[in-house]
C-alpha cells in the first residue's frame, strides 16, 4: 500500500509539473531582439531578451536564436516589428557591428491565408514608416488578390524590396514549402532581410 501511495503522488507530482510548465511557456513573454543597423552586436544582445549567442571573431560572423524571437528594429521614423520568428539570425561584420538580419517572421511554415495575413500586415507597417517600393518594375509589392495567390501557389516566390531613403532596404519574399511525405499539403514560408542599400539601380517609387 504504501508503494502504491508512494507511486500515485509521484505520477500526481510529475502531472501538475507538467502542467506548471506548459501554462508557463504559454504566459511567458515571447523572446524579443532589439537593433539598429550598424550598432553593436554585443549590445545588441545586452539589449535584448534573447537567444543571441556571444559573438565569434574569427570563427562565426551571425548568431542564430533558438526561441521564438520577434525583431524590433529601432529608428525613429524607419522602425517595425515583427511577429515571432523561429528562425532569426544577425549578421556581424569584421568589427562586431551589425550589418543585416534575416528571419522569417512566423512560428511555422502556415496556410497560404495565415502567411499572407502576415505578409500584408509588414507591407502595411513599412508604408506608415514611410518606407518605398524599391525596384518596382520587376517586383511590385505582394498584395492579396487572386492573381498573386494563383502565382504564390504555382511556387514563383515573388519578392518585394522596400527602401528607406538613403538607409536601409528590405526585400520581402514568399514561397512554398511542401514535405516529400505531405505533397498535397500546402504550406508557406515568408522571408525578410534587411540591411543597408545594396540595389541602385531605380529609384523607389510610391
Amino acid at each position: 500500500m504504501t508503494i502504491r501511495r508512494f507511486s500515485w503522488r509521484f505520477a500526481c507530482l510529475g502531472l501538475a509539473i507538467t502542467v506548471l510548465w506548459g501554462i508557463y511557456a504559454m504566459a511567458r513573454p515571447v523572446d524579443e531582439v532589439v537593433l539598429s543597423i550598424g550598432e553593436s552586436y554585443e549590445q545588441v544582445r545586452r539589449q535584448s531578451h534573447s537567444t543571441l549567442p556571444a559573438i565569434e571573431f574569427n570563427a562565426n560572423w551571425g548568431g542564430s536564436v533558438s526561441r521564438l524571437t520577434r525583431l524590433h528594429f529601432v529608428d525613429p521614423q524607419f522602425g517595425f516589428v515583427t511577429r515571432a520568428a523561429k528562425f532569426l539570425a544577425v549578421h556581424y561584420d569584421s568589427a562586431g557591428n551589425v550589418d543585416s538580419v534575416s528571419l522569417s517572421p512566423q512560428a511555422a511554415t502556415l496556410p497560404l491565408d495565415d502567411a499572407m495575413a502576415i505578409l500584408v500586415d509588414l507591407q502595411a507597417q513599412l508604408r506608415r514608416g514611410g518606407w518605398k517600393p524599391f525596384r518596382g518594375e520587376r517586383s511590385q509589392p505582394i498584395e492579396d488578390t487572386p492573381a498573386r495567390r494563383a502565382e504564390i501557389r504555382k511556387c514563383s516566390a515573388p519578392t518585394s524590396y522596400w527602401q528607406a531613403d538613403t538607409k536601409y532596404q528590405v526585400s520581402l519574399n514568399i514561397r512554398c514549402f511542401r514535405s516529400e511525405d505531405r505533397p498535397t499539403d500546402e504550406r508557406y514560408l515568408i522571408t525578410l532581410d534587411l540591411g543597408p542599400p545594396v540595389f541602385d539601380d531605380d529609384r523607389p517609387g510610391d
